[in-house]
């Protein structure tokens, strides 16, 4: 396979070890269709909850981010699956490699996002302020540029045999991929030093639930995340192995289990625990104590709504 297609031209076949080798029919497929499965229920779960949210005017972004990550998960799958049956197609692999590489980041950005709205919700002032705000938003931006970082050294290694081309592909690749494994890792020193920090004022209640329990979601949903990430920086840090003698870091086991076992586990924790009810805020919030009006409106709302609903049955039992 590899001869022929090196001799015919470009895309050429990786010659190193790649992170969870070359898919086989045999053992890839079947797990690929389990996570599939996974990845499917987690994509109807998140967008039910959506609209369910949305038509009583409960507007939670993330419930359909998750929803996207989902799909973009299973068709990442669905592609490895068609590559170990049509392994002499190298575009099929580019693409699965691609998709696989670049979907976790948007679970990273959801993290940041929750991280974000603790830190608001326990400095208020601080975490309204700008200099925080604009940081936060350089961070999104830079997940972007990392995202092209990613893409494009990927698919230009497909395409040449130059290797101190390739070379410096791999350093962009190592350079963005470090900065992912920073952003994984981001939300706990967030969200630690927000709960260390002396509060100069009471903090603002948001969503339901206690805002302990906030903390130890992201907290523990990021450093799963984190490990993940560090995990696969790590193996592209070490020497690169011919792909006839990988390291055990290459094996099939490690590739789903630090990728997509630990992404689901993360998708299932927040959907179970109904994140889109915990990290809710109002729609418009601009500043501090726009949390605790939202808050107050929305416990005043469920009060009324529970009200309604007791007059409804005293009604019925008369």
């Amino acid at each position: 396979m590899s001869s022929a297609q090196q001799a015919s031209g470009p895309p050429y076949v990786p010659t190193v070890a790649l992170l969870g080798l070359t898919p086989t029919s045999t053992v890839d497929i079947p797990i690929s269709a389990v996570l599939i499965a996974f990845f499917l229920c987690s994509a109807v779960a998140n967008v039910t909850i959506f609209r369910r949210n949305q038509a009583r005017a409960h507007k939670f972004i993330p419930s359909m981010v998750l929803f996207g990550f989902s799909m973009a998960r299973t068709a990442a799958l669905v592609l490895r699956i068609v590559w170990a049956e049509r392994l002499t197609n190298a575009s099929l692999g580019i693409a699965a490699m691609i998709l696989a590489s670049a979907g976790t980041v948007i679970l990273f950005v959801i993290n940041l996002i929750l991280a974000q709205r603790v830190l608001r919700s326990l400095h208020p002032r601080f975490g309204w302020h700008r200099i925080p705000s604009f940081a936060f938003m350089f961070l999104y931006f830079c997940v972007v540029a990392c995202l092209i970082m990613t893409i494009v050294p990927t698919v230009l290694t497909f395409y040449t045999l130059d290797t101190s081309v390739r070379q410096k592909a791999r350093q962009i690749q190592l350079f963005s991929g470090t900065y992912l494994a920073l952003l994984a890792f981001l939300p706990i020193p967030i969200v630690g030093l927000a709960a260390a920090f002396p509060k100069s004022t009471k903090p603002e209640p948001f969503g339901s639930g206690s805002l302990r329990t906030k903390m130890v979601l992201v907290l523990g949903t990021a450093a799963l995340l984190t490990l993940g990430a560090g995990f696969r920086i790590g193996v592209n840090f070490t020497t690169p192995r011919l792909a006839s003698d990988p390291a055990w870091y290459h094996q099939k086991a490690c590739y789903y289990v630090f990728n997509y076992v630990l992404e689901i586990i993360v998708v299932y924790t927040y959907t179970l625990s109904r994140f889109d009810r915990r990290f809710y805020v109002p729609n418009g919030a601009k500043g501090p104590g726009d949390y605790a009006a939202g808050f107050a409106m929305q416990h005043a709302e469920s009060q009324s709504a529970d009200g309604f609903a007791d007059m409804n049955a005293e009604k019925i039992t008369v």
